[in-house]
């Protein structure tokens, strides 16, 4: 492959993965050499030769061989110093590269305390599937995303795995990105955020990294209930939230709970966190997984165009794997690539025996006394309290749920159910349920309990 071909590679990933990933990941490489059907690359570092062979591999593979080299397989390697080293370094072929604005430089340019938290060029609106689970989200997300005054800061996403929630974070930073280059927009994990804390403590550079985070013009942070309990860094992320907030700066948050329910957080950041938008991610609903599933089996076919799918593959998929988006892909993925290995029709039976593990995990069955466990944890009340004779409002409520999520959740009837909550009558069960359905539609904290308990006991 000549350094002609391999500037006509890194034009085709430029326009494939977008200039802020192809800055970051693709610009450091130098083709080097092709060898035996093994291309050379050199990387700056052995940290990014690995994110950029499990993340781009496949797509720089494929578009050696789109411009005609005879690539099977891609080495990436930390050159030796120049001093050392007999052969001349290789020269980056002319290609027009974008103009870098002072604010958008990769991270690797920037101050050494920045972090570079790289975006799945997968993550975007335009894949993201929407339905009644995550319609609201969906749409705040769009809202934030455009750039403009927005009335709630933070927005704060919130759901069980697989639900969305980074999906809809990378959307956000990638729309932001294109529609304002100029904009500073910082997206990290909590975790990113704490070692870059403890690392300017250690290094003494605690006001570089104050004025770090403090310019930044959108402040991204995933998974924020890892900061919980580690007080010093929680000292830091308050003061830097508030100064963000009242130069109205964009705040964008998510966490696998909401911000009332994430133990160890301090008080004052669950306040400052809830005094914006709070979206649940819901779980998702048999409708939404078949169009999520409908939307994967595009990029599948492609790969596989010599597979045929049969009738009721999907609906039987979106009917079965029901707790975790990343399954249901993982699953389908798994399916295309036996078919494929097999040389058979994607059949029914063909999923039931590919997916035996998958499927057999998912029909997990949860217990009534399961769900008496985990309601009377979760409202700090003793089982035998719950499912005794008292009467009295503290006891009742949680009683009322745990029937409704016994009948919801489990196959058993209304007498049996009865009999396990210290026997009571079929009629009384039929009352807890149908109250609850009402407090659902009139009380938000009623409904955020009951989508809490229902994530955690199909978790």
């Amino acid at each position: 492959m000549t350094q002609e071909q391999w500037g006509q590679v890194q034009k085709a990933l430029l326009e494939t993965i977008g200039r802020n990933n192809f800055r970051t990941w693709i610009e450091p490489l130098e083709f080097a050499e092709l060898t035996d059907g093994v291309a050379t690359l050199h990387v700056p570092t052995s940290f990014l030769g690995n994110y950029v062979r499990q993340n781009f591999g496949d797509m720089l593979l494929y578009q050696m061989t789109a411009v005609g080299a005879d690539v099977r397989r891609i080495r990436f390697q930390v050159p030796a110093h120049p001093a050392n080293s007999t052969r001349p370094a290789p020269q980056k072929p002319a290609i027009a590269a974008p103009t870098r604005p002072a604010a958008a430089a990769p991270a690797a340019a920037r101050d050494d305390l920045l972090p570079a938290a790289p975006l799945d060029p997968r993550f975007t609106f335009d894949s993201f599937v929407v339905g009644k689970p995550n319609e609201l989200a969906h749409a705040a997300a769009k809202r934030v995303a455009e750039g403009g005054p927005v009335t709630f800061n933070p927005l704060f996403l919130y759901g069980g795995v697989g639900l969305g929630k980074t999906h809809l974070m990378h959307a956000i930073a990638h729309e932001l990105r294109t529609r304002h280059p100029h904009l500073n927009v910082l997206y990290l994990s909590a975790e990113q955020f704490m070692y870059r804390f403890v690392q300017a403590l250690r290094d003494r550079k605690m006001m570089d990294f104050k004025e770090i985070f403090r310019a930044v013009d959108v402040l991204m942070v995933d998974d924020v209930q890892f900061i919980a309990g580690k007080d010093s860094t929680q000292e830091e992320f308050f003061h830097t939230f508030n100064a963000l907030v009242d130069q109205n700066r964009q705040i964008v948050i998510s966490a696998d709970r909401a911000p009332g329910e994430i133990k160890d957080l301090e008080n004052r950041i669950k306040s400052r966190l809830q005094c914006g938008l709070v979206v649940d991610l819901h779980p998702t609903d048999y409708e939404l997984r078949l169009g999520i599933l409908q939307s994967k089996v595009v990029a599948q076919k492609a790969q596989y165009p010599e597979l045929e799918l049969a009738d009721g593959v999907l609906e039987f998929l979106a009917h079965r794997i029901s707790t975790n988006v990343r399954v249901l892909e993982g699953a389908l993925t798994r399916l295309f690539a036996f078919a494929s290995l097999v040389g058979r029709e994607i059949t029914l039976e063909l999923a039931q025996d590919c997916l035996a593990d998958i499927l057999r995990a998912s029909d997990r069955k949860i217990s009534i006394e399961e769900i008496q466990k985990k309601v009377s944890e979760h409202y700090n009340i003793r089982l035998s309290d719950m499912i005794g004779p008292k009467r009295v409002r503290s006891f009742a409520r949680p009683r009322q749920v745990a029937m409704y999520l016994c009948k919801q959740l489990t196959s058993r009837s209304l007498p049996e159910i009865g009999r396990r909550f210290g026997g009571r009558d079929h009629t009384t069960v039929m009352h807890g349920v149908r109250r609850i359905e009402e407090l659902r539609m009139q009380d938000a904290q009623i409904e955020e309990d009951i989508e809490l308990l229902r994530r955690a006991l199909e978790a």
